[in-house]
């Protein structure tokens, strides 16, 4: 059997993540990078710091265990944009990042000109500079970077599985679904949308199924050589797998630099909705390849605005202090926080909202500006599932969450007040690299099938919602108020 290192190589920071054939961790390293903020709202990495990060958790990790390791997943921040030379494999522009929003007025000129029904119909998804695909026209138009035969885009999974396997320009079905560029119901790059933002085919990644094997590592990684490189899926896709959401209506909720609701909703590509993204969850390869869809709410700052009271006002000297912070006053003295510090995502899709705190007073002190933030984190999250059940016709039975602010009984008691519904946390917090883990592992043999991962999910703590309706839904409209006054507010993007 051996063990199965999954690749989380997400926003802030590079995770691997070692998983024995039980589905039980056995070994964790972690490295930050940096963040670049060259304009307002633009947001870039260094692909290479990326790369170097990715070896160095994998050196950590790999000198740690003594089984063999038998499969390599990748699991990544999905909609960030690299393009390197195929000859050199060198990157030629900084990372643009998913948070970025130097794309906005392009968005709206391409909504402008008709092309939304298009996009929404083909790739489930809206124009919105979130996504990969207006990055790479900027890239190609104004960042400097010439089109040619021997240009390669892609996601930080391709960037990575580029680097682990020697050269294989690969991506998953999950990571596609996020560009702009890929027909959800074909599972192909679509030559309409290709032609729209003026991107050759030639450059762009061939799609495998995210179980399935991508290629092996190189001698140059400190796995060794040969190694199978066999699950890829964007982190919010993993996380659904990782929490065992693998029925129609079951939902999740990642609290990471972005909050992340999914919802599955089986093999059939349901047709668009407002204020929602559909994304291809993950393809299961093999004789009988199967594909299975999500409803997707997208919130752009919810552990980020944490990390904004921590770095840019400093009220806080670290993300743990919180919980504690919040929970040290009985309210919010009426200050409504709303972190739009990127925009605006579900189910609102404004890339000119900007962040909002209003209500304060003499007052106010640093633990209501704490407690407010954590409030925001479930009102955005309140909205999401609130549209989603609507669209949908079936409402969420209980919430599985995880990723960092879930460690927070107090967030996960508020959401489920506003929710009405059980909150459960995931005893494992790295979900997303467990789905990474699943995906490589059933690809590999390791496990069976999804009925032998579901049997290893178990919950942490279950929270249920308190009776009073009342309140929780007066707080919610208190919020709605605020998030209003922050709609339409900058127009220099």
């Amino acid at each position: 059997m051996g063990i199965v290192i999954a690749i989380d190589a997400g926003t802030t920071g590079v995770r691997s993540f070692a998983v024995n054939e039980h589905g039980r961790p056995v070994g964790f390293a972690y490295r930050e990078f940096t963040q670049h903020f060259p304009r307002p709202g633009w947001v870039e990495h260094d692909a290479d710091e990326i790369w170097q990060a990715v070896l160095a958790t994998l050196a950590e990790i790999t000198a740690t265990i003594s089984e063999p390791i038998a499969a390599i997943g990748i699991t990544d921040q999905r909609e960030t944009v690299v393009v390197w030379d195929k000859r050199t494999g060198r990157p030629l522009h900084r990372a643009i990042v998913w948070q970025d929003r130097r794309t906005a007025s392009r968005c709206e000129q391409l909504t402008e000109r008709g092309h939304l029904d298009l996009v929404r119909d083909r790739t489930g998804l809206v124009l919105d500079p979130y996504f990969s695909g207006t990055k790479l026209e900027w890239l190609l138009n104004e960042g400097g970077v010439t089109s040619d035969q021997h240009l390669a885009f892609g996601t930080i999974d391709s960037w990575l599985i580029w680097n682990l396997t020697g050269g294989a320009h690969l991506t998953d079905t999950s990571n596609a679904s996020r560009t702009l560029l890929f027909d959800i119901h074909r599972l192909a790059w679509d030559d309409d949308l290709c032609e729209m933002l003026g991107v050759p085919r030639s450059c762009l990644p061939e799609v495998r199924p995210s179980s399935g094997r991508f290629g092996v590592t190189t001698s140059e990684i400190p796995t060794g050589a040969g190694i199978p490189v066999s699950g890829v899926a964007g982190d919010q896709q993993a996380a659904l797998f990782g929490q065992a959401c693998f029925s129609p209506g079951q939902a999740k909720n990642t609290y990471g630099t972005g909050s992340f609701v999914l919802m599955n909703v089986g093999r059939s590509c349901p047709p668009p909705v407002e204020g929602l993204l559909t994304t291809v969850a993950w393809t299961i390869g093999g004789d009988e390849t199967t594909t299975n869809y999500a409803y997707e709410g997208a919130i752009f700052a919810t552990g980020a605005a944490i990390q904004w009271l921590r770095d840019g006002l400093g009220i806080i000297e670290q993300a743990s202090d919180t919980g504690p912070l919040a929970e040290s006053v009985p309210d919010t003295g009426g200050v409504v926080f709303v972190p739009a510090l990127a925009g605006l995502g579900s189910p609102w899709w404004d890339a000119r909202a900007r962040g909002t705190i209003i209500g304060i007073t003499r007052g106010t002190g640093r633990a209501e500006i704490v407690r407010a933030t954590v409030e925001a984190i479930a009102y955005q999250s309140r909205d999401v599932v609130d549209a989603m059940s609507s669209a949908s016709g079936t409402s969420v039975t209980d919430l599985r969450v995880d990723g960092g602010a879930s460690v927070m009984d107090f967030l996960l008691q508020f959401q489920a007040d506003q929710l009405g519904v059980p909150v459960i946390r995931s005893s494992i917090q790295e979900t997303t690299a467990m789905g990474a883990a699943y995906l490589a592992g059933l690809a590999e043999g390791i496990w069976s099938d999804t009925n032998e991962l579901a049997s290893k999910w178990d919950a942490d703590a279950e929270f249920t919602p308190n009776d009073d309706r009342e309140s929780a839904d007066a707080l919610h409209t208190n919020w709605s108020r605020a998030l209003k006054r922050s709609l339409d507010w900058d127009h220099s993007v």
